[in-house]
């Protein structure tokens, strides 16, 4: 670590899940091992073949946004300005007393505003071109999510929106980190949102065979590294986090959960969904994170899995594990959160990280429920299904993208 380099630290964090709407009853929700998997119930799933995700639930987005000014966001936004509201008064910020111009938001979605477009494109066929809603575009933009967290705060600082499909949260995170460690802005709200559980998307993956088909049990669909696993289950929300300078945080007085120690980031150069099946992408990602954080690999204590239950995914990153940490792999105890909220895409990884944030916190980690049946090419220590006590000092949450993005983000102890 380049020693003019900036430290930066979490003091906030926000989170809309299918588990719980705020980071107590997500955190109250993975300890326990409950699945936030269910029947669809926003929309008909009449002809399809899988009938059940991880929705959202009990959501009003009047609590936190004007009624008139939520009609104008896509589901995607009210999710990220949600969790944006709780981590900024999670940090205790107020913005009238910190220069604005050295504040950003960096937040990122793996699609954007498909609800809109759906919705939109219905309506298109229907009624024609006229009808289309002037509010298409801004609802529809996949920066807009940041771009209303700095309206919310008068944010004049770095501000876009980033995607890479399910590592797009790590991808922003790292972004923030960097764009503070470099002296680019002092705070960055970051993280991730998604709202793509919508009958063309649930469709989509289904046929291309990415979903787990486990229709009558959705509460078992999830379940990482387990041998009988199928596929993932396709969930929605966001996590928002306070990424700040150290010396910012302290100057104010705020709480610090974590300091963020590194972030690595690869390509497979492989295959647009398929992960390579020599695992050097993950694993690179990983070695890289350690090197940025000047770790060596039994510094770590915890690994936050990409975890998706596909069947190729869960075998190739505990490959990848093993490769980067050697004999460490087996000593490290290992969990995937995405076996309780299911996939949220864009989202995941910030929502993970608050996991690994909060077993920091608590000195617990969160188990891999549905861990039924053992898997010879699963072999790492996955906290089946009970939660653990663990000393946490530093801990890794890995992500893996379709496009053959591999990030993998360290934070540690302060």
């Amino acid at each position: 670590m380049l020693a003019t380099r900036s430290r930066v630290v979490i003091t906030g964090l926000g989170a809309i899940t299918p588990v719980g709407n705020d980071v107590d009853s997500l955190w109250s929700a993975l300890l326990a091992g409950r699945s936030g998997a269910a029947k669809i119930a926003k929309f008909d799933t009449t002809g399809h073949s899988v009938t059940f995700g991880a929705e959202v639930k009990n959501f009003n987005v009047d609590d936190f946004v004007d009624p008139k000014e939520a009609k104008r966001m896509d589901p995607f936004v009210q999710f990220a300005v949600a969790a944006a509201k709780q981590a900024v008064k999670d940090a205790g910020l107020d913005f009238t007393k910190i220069d604005r111009w050295r504040c950003g938001a960096i937040v990122a979605s793996g699609i954007g505003g498909l609800h809109e477009l759906q919705e939109q494109h219905k309506k298109y066929l229907e009624k024609g071109p006229t009808r289309t809603s002037p509010f298409f575009v801004p609802k529809l933009m996949l920066n807009a999510a940041a771009g209303h967290i700095a309206i919310q705060f008068g944010l004049g600082g770095p501000n876009w929106g980033i995607a890479s499909a399910c590592a797009s949260a790590n991808h922003a995170m790292g972004t923030a980190l960097r764009s503070i460690q470099h002296g680019d802005a002092d705070l960055i709200i970051t993280g991730g949102s998604e709202a793509a559980l919508t009958y063309l998307s649930s469709s989509g993956f289904a046929n291309m065979g990415a979903l787990s088909t486990r229709n009558d049990t959705p509460e078992k669909a999830s379940r990482p590294f387990d041998k009988t696993r199928d596929g993932f289950v396709l969930g929605e929300g966001a996590g928002i986090l306070v990424f700040e300078k150290l010396e910012h945080a302290k100057a104010r007085g705020a709480r610090i959960y974590a300091e963020v120690l590194g972030i690595g980031n690869t390509d497979d150069a492989y295959h647009i969904t398929a992960p390579d099946p020599d695992n050097t992408g993950g694993a690179r990602a990983m070695a890289l994170a350690l090197k940025d954080a000047g770790l060596k690999p039994e510094q770590i204590s915890y690994i936050n899995a990409h975890g998706t239950s596909t069947p190729l995914n869960d075998k190739i990153e505990t490959a990848a594990i093993k490769k980067t940490f050697g004999e460490a792999a087996r000593k490290i105890p290992v969990s995937s959160t995405k076996s309780m909220t299911g996939h949220l895409l864009g989202a995941a990884a910030a929502v993970e990280l608050i996991a690994c944030i909060l077993a920091i916190r608590d000195g617990v980690v969160h188990p891999t429920i549905n861990y039924e049946t053992p898997d010879p090419e699963c072999d790492l220590d996955y906290v089946p299904n009970e939660k653990r006590k663990v000393e946490v000092r530093a801990a890794m949450s890995n992500s893996l993208g379709f496009g053959g993005h591999n990030s993998a983000i360290i934070i540690g102890k302060l």
